[in-house]
């Protein structure tokens, strides 16, 4: 909730009273929206503060989610993969599934990471880069959360240079026998496909591994930090053998994971802004609430430098992300443009989620307010589908025309 309306002084020097404006307002960002994504933003925040939000700290402090229960009430939503057309996806625009990511990440990253990781990670590559029948058997109950799915890229060894992966997979008579270690895999244990990235003689194909294969093994990654109301896992594979119709077909050399990521990332841009518009939302009504010095905190300067500061970014940062999604919806969207969208939209929400835990003192640190929690998860997602390092050599080799990665 915003701050109720505050007693400030006139030019002339009189006290006027002054109703709060929401930050995103001072952007005029609903202006930019069409009726449909105001109302599928409208439809998931209220589910979010419905079903979600009252159970997040609780999940956060235990470091489990209800995995299954919360895949079917996001399908019934309509989110997973809801940017995709066919098999049961709503087929809505980047900009409203931008809105939906955002909304849920509002809540958790956690949750936002289940969703993009299902939707724009594990269907999107079955829906780029599947079979008809790949099409069929998995993308209808992936869109309705009866299966969940989880992307197979990441190793020990090989994070920013998927390159150098190590999972290998070789041909046996018609089948497929793939060997490897995965890391840090969002939805791994509670899968019920993982797309396996791994090398070949002829590059890197994809590859469907339903849960239950033997030789294929989930655990569980616990005692984290970050991202707690997330499941993160690692995926061993010991000769996993898989019939020739497990491989992706339209997929081959890096192009096809990377198209993923891609997709993926589009998702943060508009997300990380989730969390940081809640704590900036959650700082403001603090600083309204709380008295020091006989006045409320929201009445110094100092702290409305800060609150000042927080607004132009988060606007800034959902102007960009709007626009991004324009560019997407239109064909006209590059990976050096979603490098932009992801680097400047992370970077400042964890500024934003970093000072506004300033603001709450000492409270800021308990999961009774949701600010050093999501401060925690986008310590992640700086991280993850892609490092600031990276899309920063991305940006950069954009504008000078040379590659800087060796």
């Amino acid at each position: 909730m915003l701050a109720p309306p505050l007693t400030v002084v006139s030019t002339s020097g009189e006290p006027v009273s002054a109703q709060p404006v929401h930050p995103l307002d001072l952007f005029g960002i609903d202006t930019l929206l069409s009726d449909e994504e105001r109302d599928i933003r409208d439809t998931v925040r209220a589910m979010g503060d419905r079903e979600l939000r009252p159970h997040v700290a609780e999940w956060f402090e235990t470091g489990a989610i209800p995995a299954r229960e919360l895949a079917l009430s996001l399908g019934e939503l309509g989110v997973l993969g809801m940017h995709l057309e066919g098999y049961g996806c709503a087929g809505t625009s980047a900009v409203a599934y931008g809105l939906a990511c955002m909304e849920l990440e509002a809540v958790d990253s956690g949750l936002r990471s289940l969703v993009s990781v299902q939707g724009s990670l594990a269907m999107y590559a079955i829906w780029k880069y599947g079979s008809e029948e790949q099409k069929q058997q998995w993308l209808p109950g992936m869109a309705a959360g009866r299966f969940i799915g989880c992307f197979g890229l990441t190793e020990p060894d090989a994070g920013s240079d998927p390159g150098s992966m190590r999972t290998r997979a070789t041909r046996d008579g018609s089948d497929w026998v793939l060997n490897g270690t995965k890391m840090w895999i969002t939805n791994g244990s509670v899968s019920d496909v993982a797309v396996v990235w791994a090398r070949t003689d002829d590059g890197v194909r994809g590859f469907l591994v339903p849960a239950g294969t033997p030789g294929f093994t989930r655990n569980d990654i616990k005692q984290k930090l970050s991202l707690r109301a997330s499941v993160t896992s690692e995926l061993v594979l010991e000769d996993v053998r898989l019939p020739a119709d497990a491989m992706l077909p339209q997929a081959r050399g890096l192009s096809g994971p990377l198209g993923c990521l891609n997709e993926a990332r589009f998702g943060i841009v508009f997300g990380a802004l989730g969390a940081a518009r809640d704590c900036l939302e959650t700082a403001i009504s603090y600083a309204a609430d709380r008295t020091v010095f006989d006045r409320p905190l929201a009445g110094f300067q100092l702290t409305q430098q800060k609150l000042a500061d927080m607004s132009l970014e988060l606007g800034k940062g959902m102007l960009l992300a709007v626009h991004l999604g324009r560019l997407k919806d239109t064909g006209r969207i590059t990976p050096e443009r979603i490098s932009v969208g992801k680097l400047n939209n992370v970077r400042e929400a964890i500024a934003i989620a970093r000072e506004c835990r300033t603001v709450l003192g000492a409270n800021g640190i308990t999961l009774e307010y949701p600010v050093l929690r999501h401060a925690n998860n986008l310590e992640s997602v700086l991280t993850y589908e892609g490092t600031s390092e990276v899309h920063s050599l991305v940006i950069g080799g954009a504008v000078t025309g040379i590659a800087a990665f060796r």
